[in-house]
């Protein structure tokens, strides 16, 4: 029997002009304990989908036709009111942005059990607060929280991404729900933490029996998870069926191409950028390529209210040939970003040196620090953030040019577009806004004006993690073929390895602040020497059998 059955769902939202249909005749059912994926990449429509089974659309949204059934139950013309007791007691969900989902004012313990008071489990009496207690402190060690009596009195701020997630894991499971939706449950944690909470979300199933309708953009996280995959596009079905048989033949296009950009997933494995020419010839590296960053011993401490000093960088070197991508890689706070800051000096090292092509940098002010700028930029994670909402993306591009005092007004609007053109952008994009592009578009502009005032070094701090995978694979494409044309050097951070291993020459791994493992990345990747690589490695999704 089926726990949850959709037949010809349509969802719309309200435009300027009237309704858009953005869901068209969606069908499939979750059986008792199975996990089903729905894939597709941002504007499919999966999480639409997944939230019109709850009522849970955004203002303007509507379900416009089709059945939702329930346990055999129909509740697709239910009513908002009469789907909250729907809501955590048969179905839970795991949204995908912890942040964003807890309130950051009221303890992770208070939070917990509200769910359980809104749905009357207790009432108010002394005896059933300390079981609500009782219970909030069982769910928070089920979700394999540490010390969960500490846990329940700390603010959502205290607690690192993967802690969060386990929260609201426990909020969804807190009255054994039969169904589990689990939207983006991962998409913005590191490969290992998402490992260790996608084995939580298996251990929950094979435990209680739930079953767990996953919305995820990434197929290899559906390889290893799902006994089903659903994959969407443009609203539709394109094709289901077994994992097995979707991966290893997939009959649409669409599909085909969802498993070519998947970096651990594409059919001819790994794929591995080609060696400029001197790393074919290590006699004549050093000659005809000095390094174009070096860093030496570099260490980085922050002061700690009432404790001693944090080191986030401890006594990292490495080194960066001129025209190659050097990936620095490890969880959040391993000390890659503020690698990368001190690299750049938008951070001052407390000791060690950072040479720029022959020249120490570590010490520069003043002019030189701003000449600095010119020679290494940075391209960020999040691409709506760091471009500036109440510009143009012309005059974003042109920025750096107009900052430093670079030719008119009428050659920065030439250099300007030819830059969006160098990214493959259209020329109307130019008097556009930053919220009127994709994900992606917005990326190519934070990459284009990177490259306005022609630096040596680009940093990349993450710079494709937010993205689709197909969108992903379209900018590793840009970033290497912009590397090969123009002779760029990158510094590539990221928690992400098989995107790693397609885009660098060579690795060092970084963990609580120290390089662990460092060389070739073929070397790191078949031979990895530390068990903390090996541990990295092992979480790239879609290397693991599918779930039983």
């Amino acid at each position: 029997m089926s726990v949850l059955g959709i037949e010809d769902l349509r969802v719309s939202y309200a435009t300027r002009t009237g309704r858009r249909e953005v869901v068209h005749g969606v069908g499939f059912e979750v059986g008792e304990g199975e996990v089903v994926a729905l894939v597709g990449e941002s504007g499919s429509g999966k999480s639409t989908t997944a939230h019109a089974l709850l009522g849970l659309l955004p203002e303007g949204g509507r379900v416009d036709g089709g059945a939702v059934t329930l346990g055999g139950v129909d509740i697709s013309g239910w009513s908002s009111k009469r789907l909250q007791s729907v809501r955590g007691v048969q179905v839970g969900l795991i949204p995908q942005d912890p942040a964003a989902s807890l309130d950051p004012v009221r303890p992770i313990g208070v939070q917990v059990g509200e769910i359980l008071r809104l749905h009357r489990r207790s009432a108010g009496g002394e005896r059933d607060r300390a079981a609500v207690r009782a219970r909030v402190l069982e769910l928070l060690e089920r979700v394999g929280l540490d010390d969960p009596a500490l846990r329940a009195r700390q603010y959502p701020h205290e607690l690192s991404g993967g802690m969060r997630q386990r929260v609201l894991i426990a909020i969804a499971i807190a009255l054994r729900p039969r169904l589990i939706i689990a939207d983006e449950p991962t998409s913005a944690l590191d490969a290992t933490v998402q490992r260790r909470i996608l084995d939580l979300i298996d251990d929950l199933r094979r435990e209680e029996g739930t079953s767990v309708l996953l919305v995820t953009h990434d197929l290899g996280v559906a390889a290893d998870r799902a006994q089903r995959i659903v994959v969407l596009k443009d609203g539709e079905i394109v094709e289901q069926g077994p994992s097995d048989s979707i991966l290893s033949a997939p009959s649409d296009a669409y599909t085909r191409q969802l498993l070519a950009d998947a970096p651990a997933l594409a059919a001819e494995g790994f794929r591995r950028p080609a060696p400029p020419l001197f790393l074919r010839d290590a006699a004549a590296a050093a000659g005809e390529n000095p390094y174009a960053i070096l860093a030496d011993g570099l260490v980085k401490e922050f002061a700690v209210r009432g404790a001693e000093p944090f080191r986030a960088v401890d006594d990292v070197s490495f080194q960066v040939r001129r025209g190659t991508t050097h990936a620095l890689v490890g969880e959040s706070g391993s000390g890659k970003t503020t690698t990368a800051r001190l690299v750049t000096r938008f951070l001052q090292p407390d000791r060690g040196r950072i040479e720029l092509d022959g020249s120490d940098v570590a010490g520069v002010r003043g002019p030189a620090l701003r000449d600095l700028r010119r020679r290494i930029q940075l391209v960020y994670q999040n691409p709506f953030s760091s471009l500036d909402p109440r510009q143009s993306v012309g005059r974003i591009v042109a920025e750096p040019l107009h900052n430093f005092r670079e030719g008119t007004r009428a050659s920065r609007r030439e250099r300007a577009a030819a830059l969006l053109d160098r990214v493959a952008l259209p020329a109307d994009v130019f008097e556009r806004s930053p919220r009127e592009l994709s994900g992606g578009q917005r990326q190519r502009v934070a990459i284009a004006r990177a490259l306005a005032i022609d630096p040596d070094v680009v940093v990349l701090d993450e710079a494709v993690s937010a993205l689709d995978v197909t969108v992903q694979a379209r900018i590793l494409e840009l970033l290497e073929s912009l590397q090969q044309e123009l002779g760029l050097t990158y510094l590539f951070i990221s928690h992400d390895l098989a995107v790693v291993r397609r885009l660098s020459h060579t690795v060092s791994v970084l963990r609580r602040g120290r390089v662990v493992e460092a060389g070739t990345t073929e070397d790191i990747f078949t031979s990895p020497a530390h068990d903390y690589t090996r541990e990295l490695l092992a979480a790239v999704p879609g290397r693991s059998e599918v779930a039983a």
